[in-house]
């Protein structure tokens, strides 16, 4: 099964061109749909907006070098290994679904274009895996409205669309290249299961792509750039028009903030972790 290409065998009863037709299709609806994201929620013109903000808010400028440090650090950090999670159990899902997700839609297009290469399905097939773990794992034991407000795991809203159609494609993807591995598609009843598996891998990844309107897809694209931006605030000082970290034991901030002291005490305690002092378990 995982040294087998299910798309060549695939080949045999439908075109590569109608393949590869199908992909271009998927690109062109996340890009439309990514941008129809920006006009409705005017996520684009926000983010331009705050950034001048910021810029009038500046205490130094920031040059174009160190904005290349700070781009190469959020790409290091937010992008590749995900540390805006604290939860090490959350961090470990998203870097599961997100390799496993790149690892299997770049696997599949190479595949699909005529790309020959012995470690290409093995890939594919870890993509995938990757993809279920991480997707699974997320979906029965992190969400927060399941681990925190007692909701039924088969509760769905339309938010759930990207994780639920994400972790479905791999799962189909899997089980039809099992039924081509095996060899038994030349039976009857056999060919029909291989049919039906195919056909839920296509309308999952369908939907997948073609919901970026209504999904958190086009998420993905924005977080690098906000990651990346606040960054930037805090280099130049205009930190979003926030108050800086102070130390609230420091004489010169108790002048600044007199209220400190007043209800705080010239030696404020340590106030803990607050929520983060337990597990969510509230239900």
């Amino acid at each position: 099964m995982f040294m087998i290409d299910p798309f060549a065998e695939l080949s045999a009863s439908i075109p590569s061109n109608i393949m590869q037709g199908y992909l271009v299709l998927m690109v062109l609806l996340v890009a439309g749909g990514t941008i129809l994201d920006m006009i409705h929620k005017k996520s684009a013109q926000y983010f331009f907006e705050n950034a001048e903000n910021a810029k009038k808010s500046a205490k130094r400028s920031v040059g174009a070098g160190e904005k290349a440090g700070l781009a190469i650090q959020t790409v290091a950090s937010e992008v590749l290994t995900s540390s805006e999670f604290c939860n090490t159990r959350r961090r470990l899902s998203h870097l599961l679904t997100m390799y496993g997700f790149i690892i299997f839609v770049v696997t599949t297009c190479l595949m699909i274009f005529g790309v020959s290469a012995a470690i290409l399905p093995q890939l594919w097939h870890a993509g995938a895996i990757m993809l279920c773990v991480g997707g699974y794992w997320f979906w029965f034991f992190i969400r927060v409205d399941v681990a925190a407000e007692g909701t039924k795991w088969y509760h769905l809203v339309r938010a759930d669309i990207f994780i639920v159609s994400l972790f479905t494609t791999a799962t189909f993807a899997l089980i039809w290249s099992y039924f081509q591995s095996t060899g038994m598609s030349g039976r009857v009843g056999d060919l029909g299961l291989t049919t039906l598996f195919f056909a839920l891998f296509i309308v999952s990844s369908t939907m997948l792509f073609s919901t970026v309107l209504w999904s958190k897809f086009a998420h993905m694209f924005f977080k690098p750039a906000a990651a990346f931006q606040k960054k930037v605030t805090r280099a130049d000082g205009s930190r979003e028009n926030l108050p800086a970290d102070f130390d609230l034991t420091d004489p010169e901030v108790q002048k600044k903030f007199p209220d400190i002291p007043q209800y705080m005490g010239t030696n404020p305690p340590n106030m803990g972790l607050g929520i983060k002092r337990e597990k969510p378990n509230h239900y």
